[in-house]
């Protein structure tokens, strides 16, 4: 595996989680989804059921993508520093296990949703209530995982800082972006009543990184190991 094409693996790899990413949660989830209203909830998805299936594979994709974009950027900033990059990459594979298994409760919710037995033997309201702690955990599950995506980002940036073969700005931009993420995530928890809608405006280092990839990856020279 040459530095190019891992360059290129993780920025294609990047790309796909762009696109998946934002149709899931924008177009699907959101829409779908009205916090604290279940009843509407569940009319949404038995009226949706195929859009929010769509909306779990997308889910499902943007994981599945950041397996490959781990796994990528490890051989790519492996001559930066082999260690620190294996970190690096174990911090985005511990989110997503996280992620995939907060994603297999959306599974249960359609199941639980489309077996008509279940409404028999659980009752509307039981039934009901088991959806709302299946979607409620979901959300909690990845925004804990989140954590370990801004550590995640934060040693990439380090990395991309310190690799001499990516410029430097892109470091301090990943590094930016793991902190809006690191403060966004701890929300729910720590500050659930704060507004962080001015917070979007640090997420766009993973943005110009997958640009600087796909345009500039395939011209890195190789490296020697340290």
């Amino acid at each position: 595996m040459t530095l190019r094409r891992a360059a290129l693996i993780a920025g294609f790899s990047l790309l796909i989680t762009v696109v998946a990413a934002p149709f899931a949660e924008f177009f699907v989830y959101r829409r779908l989804v009205i916090p604290g209203d279940i009843e509407q909830t569940v009319q949404n998805l038995l009226a949706n059921d195929g859009r929010f299936l769509a909306g779990v594979f997308a889910y499902l994709i943007t994981f599945i993508g950041d397996l490959l974009i781990a796994w990528a950027l490890y051989v790519l900033l492996a001559p930066a520093n082999r260690s620190l990059s294996l970190l690096t990459a174990w911090f985005r594979l511990a989110y997503t296990v996280i992620a995939l298994v907060g994603l297999a409760k959306l599974f249960t919710v359609y199941r639980l949703l489309n077996t008509p037995d279940y409404l028999t033997a659980f009752g509307s309201a039981q039934l009901h209530a088991q959806l709302y702690l299946l979607l409620r955990a979901f959300r909690y599950d990845w925004y804990m995982g989140f954590v370990f995506f801004a550590i995640h980002l934060g040693l990439l940036g380090f990395l991309a800082y310190r690799c001499g073969y990516i410029p430097r700005i892109l470091g301090v931009l990943l590094a930016i972006n793991g902190l809006g993420y690191l403060i966004d995530c701890l929300r729910p928890y720590l500050y659930p009543g704060v507004d962080l809608g001015f917070i979007m405006i640090l997420f766009f280092g993973e943005v110009f990184f997958m640009l600087w990839l796909l345009v500039r990856g395939g011209k890195i020279q190789e490296q020697i190991p340290t």
